[in-house]
């Protein structure tokens, strides 16, 4: 059984957050079916964190996990890890999210 397509598992997971009446929306768009997916949480506070794929930590493979890759810091930090990202991996989504307090809704693991 495969993975849930990148494209579709992006559109979920902002409707999700709009359905809440959280700010998010797909700030890059990368390969449909593969591509890695970022998700940028803004503060709102001046900070901002960036969650990043995490190796699997199921055996199937089919659930995402993602890593805390940064802790509320500086945007334009997070702005300039995006870019290097970008400039090695084209297939690259990211996804932004306005979230004050709260659950992202990913699951994270320990890196």
């Amino acid at each position: 059984m495969q993975r849930l397509r990148s494209d579709i598992w992006c559109a979920a997971f902002v409707r999700r957050h709009n359905d809440l009446g959280r700010m998010c929306v797909i700030a890059r768009r990368g390969d449909p079916v593969a591509g890695q997916i970022w998700v940028e949480v803004d503060h709102l506070n001046g900070t901002s964190s960036l969650f990043v794929p995490a190796p699997s930590a199921t055996s199937d493979g089919l659930e995402r996990t993602f890593q805390l890759r940064y802790d509320k810091v500086e945007p334009l930090t997070i702005r300039e890890r995006i870019a290097r990202e970008v400039d090695f991996d084209p297939d690259l989504w990211v996804i932004a999210l306005d979230l004050r307090n709260g659950d992202p809704g990913l699951e994270v693991v320990n890196s």
